[in-house]
């Protein structure tokens, strides 16, 4: 019974250390931005951030410093907070993080926003070869030239996540891709900088065709906005539901196996009454005869 009990103690300890991790870390925000996280020069940017359904403080932090403080908004069974930049500058381009705050506690940090300010330089030539038809299964290279020298170049695919390729050069860089398929098919631009978050005009679009395969077309992603942090809340609760339940199942295996242990006892201490009355009687037989 004394192991029993010391097992059920160290076993709440852990679910209830477990639970109290549990609550002390916060999940991660959602960061992202509009219209894109590419913004002309002078144009406003907005950045969102998204916390649990609880959070009651925003901070947003810029390159490693805090930038701005926001109360959140409601939006459905979302919490989020707006952080409104009025005009784009190199001055504002840069690495964003932000973090929100439940009760006493603060989430981590989220995943980082790159912003990048545009239109700041002279406008860049793409061309493609060996030209903009092509048959799939070719090599295809683009060519990015900026008259004016630059030390970095970039090339975008319109529609897909912002993590352009990259060449570094002073006036012409190539990209070469290859063997294309129809996945490769699409718009694209490139863009000359003299470093992450300040780059060109972007140059005049290039449309890549490839044919010759058929594959299956799927809609366009969303943008990144999905309730995340509502999921990493409703999977906390859940813990938090399992772990109680074991409480429960540990405490009802303890009451069963204490009603057990009483019930052998009794049944030992009613055979032994029983054993005595019998020695009694046959020993005042004995005497009688």
């Amino acid at each position: 019974m004394t192991s029993t009990l010391t097992a059920l103690l160290y076993l709440g300890l852990f679910l209830s250390r477990t639970v109290s991790t549990e609550k002390q870390n916060l999940s991660k925000p959602i960061i992202w931005a509009k219209p894109d996280f590419m913004i002309p020069k002078g144009k406003q940017a907005l950045i969102f951030c998204q916390g649990t359904p609880e959070a009651v403080n925003y901070q947003l932090y810029f390159e490693g410093h805090l930038f701005l403080q926001q109360s959140p908004k409601q939006h459905g069974r979302r919490n989020i907070a707006m952080f409104h930049i009025p005009a784009m500058t190199p001055l504002t381009a840069g690495q964003y993080k932000c973090i929100y705050r439940s009760k006493k506690l603060w989430s981590n940090p989220s995943d980082p926003l790159d912003l990048v300010v545009t239109e700041l330089y002279d406008t860049p030539t793409l061309s493609v070869h060996p030209g903009p038809e092509v048959t799939s299964g070719e090599n295809v290279s683009f060519y990015c030239r900026l008259d004016t020298a630059t030390n970095k170049f970039f090339l975008l695919k319109e529609g897909r996540s912002p993590h352009p390729q990259h060449r570094y050069g002073n006036t012409q860089v190539e990209f070469p891709i290859g063997p294309v398929t129809t996945a490769h098919r699409g718009t694209y631009r490139c863009f000359g900088s003299y470093n992450n978050h300040a780059w060109s005009f972007p140059s005049e679009p290039v449309k890549l065709q490839v044919t010759g395969e058929e594959t299956l077309r799927f809609p366009p992603l969303c943008p990144l906005t999905p309730d995340l942090a509502s999921w990493d809340h409703t999977a906390q609760n859940l813990l938090r539901i399992i772990l109680a339940f074991l409480v429960l199942v540990a405490l009802m295996c303890l009451l069963a196996e204490d009603w057990l242990w009483r019930k052998r006892a009794q049944e030992k201490a009613n055979g032994a009454s029983s054993q005595e009355c019998r020695r009694r009687f046959r020993t005042q037989r004995r005497l009688n005869e």
